[in-house]
């Protein structure tokens, strides 16, 4: 063997002791456990992304940021994490805080009493991030007043990555805008449907683009009506700056104008965050979520027993056309809603169809399936809902939403005005559901729900921290049965306008499956 061979055995050697270098282990490859035997365990970073609140002078916008308990990333024994959200342009050195532990902590501690003024002067110190967490199961809470707050790029590490959640909820109480408009702070992704959008002279439609990257990311946008693809000049190869947003009025993309339209975000490079916030002149103003794309069953949770009116919008995202059918799930039981059996989406079409009244004066939900009862092309669907009479009428939406894994939880909740919708659309399920400690202290309060099969259970009074103060999150745990859905409403009625808005609750993502894996020097090798 000559020496070439033995310094290459050697390196190799080495790497793997240092590197851990590891193939998946398929059965009959190597030795001891297969891959099939994988672990679910606690994410160690999260990242979320919140997008600019408002244009109106009189907004006035809460933030809540929140991870539950007993969910501690593997490997953060003895660091506490950090978690915190900054202004789209600044840099994460402030929030991202590395690794957390103790001698970060006295560090900064140290360089703060150096310069006098608790590091808000120093050199050393970054911007301040808004609604850091200082640890899981207690909400973390800021507010910011007019037109001018930014989108805000998150990161999360550590014991406070797990089923990291952020909400940010806006308030505007008069004007062409008013309404109350939340949404969750999501993920950065490189593909999003949002069927529900509209450029007609009612509508003000503003697509929010957040890149929370150091390169800029380069987005189309692409817009669908009842008659198929709408070509637009200005809508491809829009370029996001690195951490930074960027913000589309939709109605600048075509000189159409249309009641239901559809917009995919599609990133040619790099990771977005993607919003759409909508302006009605006659019923105020919420977030458009992203809906999300099946080619099976879509749940549509939470409609009001008072909506006034429920208009589904939708769109087949593939190259094939749709056949769906259409149930309400009640509080008794599911049925067909008379006629609207049936839906068949063509491929690249939006199909609108008003449900009006559709509850009925109960509380609902919306269940789509293949009519067939295979899989269908793949689709993405939204409800429009309006609430109030006349003058005093106001709109949210609520968009296809994933089933509970595991966990899901609305951040933003008050004593008074959050009410809880939980769908089962298979089989009867049990949950836990958990009020956290207040963002003005108590303690954390929980109670179990079995929910019915095929039902929607309303949930008008969810359990409040006991003794606590300020904004509280909702935590819903799927204990046993079958498949869960969930949204949150929240009521914040003023001068007669019966302003809400309503969020799903999709799974928190809080832990990922690692394959088991094995040392596989022949890699090395090859």
């Amino acid at each position: 063997m000559n020496r070439t061979t033995l310094s290459l055995l050697a390196a190799a050697t080495a790497l793997a002791a240092v590197t851990g270098v590891a193939a998946l282990a398929a059965p009959g490859e190597t030795p001891g456990r297969s891959a099939a035997a994988a672990e679910r365990l606690p994410v160690e970073r999260s990242e979320l992304l919140c997008p600019e609140p408002s244009l109106s002078e009189l907004a006035e916008t809460g933030y809540t940021s929140f991870t539950p308990e007993g969910g501690a990333a593997a490997g953060s024994s003895g660091a506490k994490g950090t978690a915190g959200l900054l202004p789209a342009g600044q840099e994460p050195d402030a929030a991202d805080g590395k690794d957390g532990d103790k001698d970060d902590e006295d560090d900064r501690d140290d360089r703060d009493e150096k310069d006098g003024k608790d590091g808000k002067d120093g050199k050393d110190a970054g911007p301040d991030p808004v609604a850091p967490l200082k640890k899981p199961g207690a909400p973390a809470v800021a507010s910011v007043s007019g037109s001018d707050a930014p989108a805000l790029i998150g990161t999360a590490d550590g014991a406070l990555a797990p089923g990291w959640t952020a909400q940010q909820t806006t308030v505007i109480s008069s004007g062409q805008g008013r309404g109350v408009l939340g949404v969750s702070c999501t993920a950065p992704d490189t593909d999003f449907w949002f069927p529900g959008t509209s450029t007609a002279e009612r509508r003000q439609d503003y697509v929010e683009l957040t890149n929370p990257d150091d390169t800029a990311a380069v987005v189309d946008l692409e817009l669908y009506g009842k008659k198929g693809r709408i070509e637009t000049e200005t809508g491809e190869g829009i370029t996001v700056p690195p951490r930074s947003a960027t913000s589309v009025l939709l109605s600048t993309l075509t000189s159409g104008k249309a009641d239901d339209l559809a917009v995919r975000v599609a990133a040619r490079s790099g990771r977005v965050g993607a919003a759409v916030r909508a302006t009605d002149s006659g019923t105020g103003s919420d977030w458009l979520p992203f809906s999300a794309v099946t080619d099976g069953r879509a749940v549509l949770p939470g409609i009001p027993p008072d909506a006034t009116s429920v208009q589904l919008v939708a769109v087949a995202t593939g190259e094939h056309d749709a056949d769906l059918k259409v149930e309400l799930a009640g509080p008794t039981g599911s049925f067909t809603p008379a006629g609207h059996e049936t839906l068949t989406l063509k491929r690249g079409m939006v199909t609108s169809v008003d449900l009006n009244d559709i509850t009925k004066g109960e509380p609902g939900s919306l269940v789509l399936t293949p009519a067939d009862g295979g899989d269908a092309a793949p689709y993405a669907v939204a409800l429009r809902v309006v609430r109030g009479k006349g003058g005093d009428r106001e709109m949210a939406f609520i968009p296809a939403t994933g089933r509970i894994e595991a966990r899901g939880t609305a951040a933003d909740n008050r004593a008074k005005g959050s009410v809880l919708s939980l769908v089962t659309p298979g089989k009867a399920a049990k949950v836990k559901v958990t009020a956290s400690a207040g963002s003005g202290g108590g303690e954390p309060v929980s109670k179990e729900y079995t929910v019915k099969a095929g039902t929607t259970l309303s949930v008008p009074k969810p359990p409040v921290p006991s003794d606590g103060k300020g904004t509280h999150a909702l935590t819903v745990e799927a204990l046993s049965g079958g498949p869960v859905y969930a949204s949150r409403m929240l009521e914040l009625p003023k001068g007669g306008v019966p302003m809400f808005t309503v969020q799903p609750l999709p799974d928190d993502r809080g832990t990922v499956v690692v394959p088991e894996a094995a040392e596989d020097l022949s890699l090395l090798m090859r």
